[in-house]
């Protein structure tokens, strides 16, 4: 599919994506959101939380919503994807992750970027529990990542599920992983090794069987974390066996749903590997979208509506 031409033009401001990024993530309010949480039991009988909200009428369509590194449910970024969609008559759900609603899970394991086990659980729930005949999915960076495999790596798409949409997407995690620890996004970098540390000192203490002080304190940066933490616990050899395995880019050929990437070409946190045009070109049922501006799930627009909230509406009513 051709490279989709983005009409995106923030003002002067916020068209330096440090800028966007932080104002975004730090500043950004969405009120006037009334959530529902429910939890659901997984099979290996941890839980994940998921928080709903609904349109004013009874609605047969639903987006879910998946967050990106240490986010939640609440992150202004999921809040107001959900608040545009239920003031367009589509109700909205967003996962919290294992670890990521306020409360440590039980399982040794957590979340990480390829975990689609849990996606489909989700989507199995609400398939199947649910009476809605249209669902979407929209994906915040790791989240992003996380839809864009599991559409791609073989698993049995519920025909309800006509679209997706993913935003600043780290599709090609090795490269995304050396953006994050030069020296540009060393704030960032450091801001997510201290929240994950801080999880890790609680998994520590559930399970000192597995996991000692020593090891945590050997942590000094992100990729130590993924060696230490995120490739053991999941399965994988190491931090390197855990990005190529759970890279979304080598599953982009595969998708068969109509899906919509929009990663900013001044997103600090992507390589040039995260921008697929060959992959986009190649499969009709994908379409790049690469503002100039944006940052790392940025796009700011007017009215506190996003122009990444505007495109995921736009995308889906198309495809109606």
């Amino acid at each position: 599919m051709p490279i989709k031409e983005s009409t995106y033009k923030p003002s002067f401001y916020f068209k330096k994506g440090f800028v966007s990024t932080v104002f975004s993530g730090l500043i950004r309010r969405v009120k006037e959101l009334n959530q529902e949480r429910e939890r659901i039991i997984l099979n290996d009988d941890d839980f994940i939380d998921l928080d709903w909200s609904f349109s004013k009428e009874k609605s047969n369509k639903l987006i879910v919503l998946l967050h990106g590194l240490e986010g939640n449910g609440q992150r202004p970024y999921m809040t107001g994807t959900a608040k545009l969609f239920n003031e367009n008559s589509v109700d909205a759900v967003c996962v919290n992750f294992r670890s990521c609603s306020g409360e440590d899970n039980l399982r040794y394991r957590s979340y990480h970027s390829g975990a689609t086990d849990d996606l489909v659980e989700i989507i199995q729930y609400i398939t199947s529990t649910k009476q809605y005949s249209e669902i979407y999915l929209k994906g915040f960076s790791l989240g992003g990542n996380v839809i864009l495999k599991y559409l791609g790596e073989g698993n049995d798409i519920p025909k309800q599920i006509k679209a997706a949409i993913a935003i600043s997407v780290p599709c090609y995690l090795k490269g995304s992983s050396n953006e994050l620890h030069t020296f540009k996004n060393i704030l960032y970098h450091d801001r997510f090794k201290k929240h994950l540390i801080s999880k890790l000192k609680i998994k520590q203490l559930q399970f000192p069987d597995i996991l000692n002080v020593r090891i945590v304190k050997s942590i000094n940066t992100l990729l130590d974390f993924d060696n230490v933490y995120t490739s053991k616990a999941h399965g994988f050899k190491d931090a390197f066996d855990y990005y190529e395995k759970c890279s979304s880019l080598q599953f982009l050929k595969n998708i068969k749903t109509p899906t919509l990437i929009i990663n900013a070409l001044n997103d600090s946190f992507l390589s040039p590997e995260c921008y697929p045009v060959k992959e986009a070109k190649e499969n009709p049922n994908l379409y790049l979208e690469m503002p100039n501006h944006g940052g790392h799930v940025g796009f700011v627009d007017k009215k506190n509506i996003y122009y990444n909230e505007r495109r995921a509406l736009e995308f889906v009513s198309l495809l109606g």
